[in-house]
């Protein structure tokens, strides 16, 4: 029986949204970790190893694309759903582009938040 905290990443660097989205998600139960960049993206992820990850397209210093993409190639994080977010028009194709398995259009509400982690959460197949 697995009743550990849920744990989430997210990768922004502004300050504003991490707070905000922190706040949000603590009071869901998440167990939340925020970074203002990607620089040691695999030990900062290897350490925490979340059941996802936000990550913004603008991060310093590699950029989300960059990131997802290292995320993805790692044998023992590539399982790890990403959720792309970005206030670009093209956020499909980035995300897509990256590797990520979702993604969120800036600014977003909270619901929409919700739905779109819970939608990475549901096991495949069930």
């Amino acid at each position: 029986m697995d009743n550990r905290e849920k744990r989430i990443i997210i990768f922004d660097d502004d300050e504003d949204i991490l707070a905000i989205c922190s706040f949000i998600l603590e009071e869901q139960g998440w167990n939340v970790s925020a970074f203002a960049d990607c620089n040691n993206i695999i030990e900062k992820v290897s350490n925490i190893m979340p059941d996802v990850i936000l990550m913004d397209n603008w991060i310093p210093d590699d950029g989300g694309i960059i990131a997802t993409q290292k995320l993805k190639q790692n044998e023992s994080l590539k399982n790890i759903p990403i959720i792309y977010f970005s206030a670009n028009s093209d956020i499909e194709s980035l995300a897509t582009h990256a590797g990520a398995e979702s993604y969120l259009a800036k600014p977003f509400d909270l619901e929409e938040l919700e739905r779109v982690i819970n939608a990475v959460l549901i096991p495949a197949g069930k």
